[in-house]
């Protein structure tokens, strides 16, 4: 189920009142169902209003509708604290704007670059850091010039060695056009990695057919980086998706949010970490949430976040660790903020914390007398 300007494109002008009107019919079908409260109908349209709200059959059978917290509703269902804006939330929270240098390209860092071919997504996340121009009618997919345009800035940088397509969901695309935007990285011959951020093989399983994936592993090495929040996530169909991407010799690494109520307990944790590497999905970032508009109430302290790595160090099997970052407001990239093991001591010794809390002296500097300094 899907609301204002979600399946839009960018070739489809569309008409806003419809869009609107549509987005009303669409949430009181929701509240029909019993997934939200009559009195909150009106606050909630306002906030479909801001920002686009979609939901996918499959996720919405996971929802216990009794339960006001359940873990996936909280992610896909609008919430009346979304219109609450703070002082320190930004329409730009990561600094994407700054280092586009034409539409669809993001390049903050040397090596690697952002290709975001379309705006659209099969589930909105309530705290998504891009929900000012995620899901509208005027954001849907680059035109075809555009793309192009694109695929020549990443052809003529030749320090782009790594392409992320992201976006939007990339693996909304239909297999044709994802196929022609992966044959024209394959054809530049700096970029050797092409990475695809997705909620797909999850949220919307249904769409990674036997086409998608052969297309995918042509392109190899292509990694799918999986973003989940929740063990309940996980639903038989979406299993069967993730096991026929990796069973087709596609890597996947998964990515998490950290948010309040949903998944910063260190049971949950554990188990979505656990279940991840089981189905053979590697942890690669715990994010701290962002400073978007309207997600005050999604994100949790840091501290929080460093005092749950720290249980989960050592508790928890080593490939199940993620690494917990802070994307910099302003973007100025990714900065891992997790607990510090180590600390100067005296004489050039450390004190090292072990993963129960207890503390060691570890000393280093006969090495250099005795070997010199490299």
């Amino acid at each position: 189920m899907t609301t204002q300007g979600s399946t839009a494109t960018k070739d489809q002008s569309g008409d806003h009142a419809e869009a609107i009107d549509d987005t009303a019919r669409k949430l009181h079908k929701l509240n029909a169902a019993g997934y939200l409260r009559d009195d909150t109908l009106p606050a909630l349209e306002a906030v479909a209003h801001q920002f686009a709200v979609a939901i996918t059959p499959r996720m919405l059978d996971v929802i216990d509708p009794q339960n006001p917290d359940d873990p996936v509703a909280r992610q896909f269902l609008p919430d009346v604290r979304e219109l609450e804006c703070h002082h320190e939330e930004r329409t730009d929270p990561i600094g994407d704007e700054r280092f586009s240098p034409l539409p669809g390209i993001v390049h903050r860092y040397p090596d690697r670059a952002l290709l975001l071919p379309l705006k659209v997504c099969p589930v909105y996340c309530r705290f998504c850091f891009r929900r000012e121009t995620i899901g509208t009618i005027e954001n849907g997919l680059l035109s075809s010039k555009e793309l192009q345009n694109a695929i020549d800035y990443i052809r003529k940088h030749t320090e782009i060695w790594e392409v992320i397509l992201s976006g939007g969901d990339p693996l909304m695309l239909s297999p044709r056009r994802l196929e022609r935007i992966l044959l024209d990285l394959r054809s530049i011959d700096h970029v050797r990695v092409i990475r695809i951020h997705s909620r797909v093989p999850l949220v919307a399983p249904e769409r990674i057919s036997q086409r998608v994936t052969q297309v995918l592993r042509a392109a190899l090495p292509v990694f799918v980086v999986l973003h989940c929040n929740h063990p309940r996530e996980f639903t038989e169909a979406g299993t069967l998706a993730c096991a026929q991407l990796v069973d087709a010799g596609i890597p996947m690494l998964s990515q998490t949010v950290l948010l309040r109520g949903i998944n910063d307990d260190i049971e949950t944790m554990t188990a979505l970490l656990r279940l991840l590497v089981e189905h053979r999905i590697k942890p690669y970032y715990l994010h701290h949430g962002d400073q978007a508009r309207g997600t005050g109430h999604f994100r949790t302290r840091i501290t929080t976040g460093q005092e749950l790595v720290a249980r989960l160090h050592g508790n928890v099997s080593g490939i199940c660790q993620p690494t917990y970052v802070l994307d910099i407001p302003g973007g100025y990239g990714k900065t891992p903020i997790g607990p510090n093991y180590l600390a100067n001591g005296s004489d050039g010794a450390y004190c090292v914390t072990d993963y129960r809390g207890r503390q060691h002296v570890y000393n280093d500097t006969r090495q250099d007398s005795e070997f010199g300094k490299p």
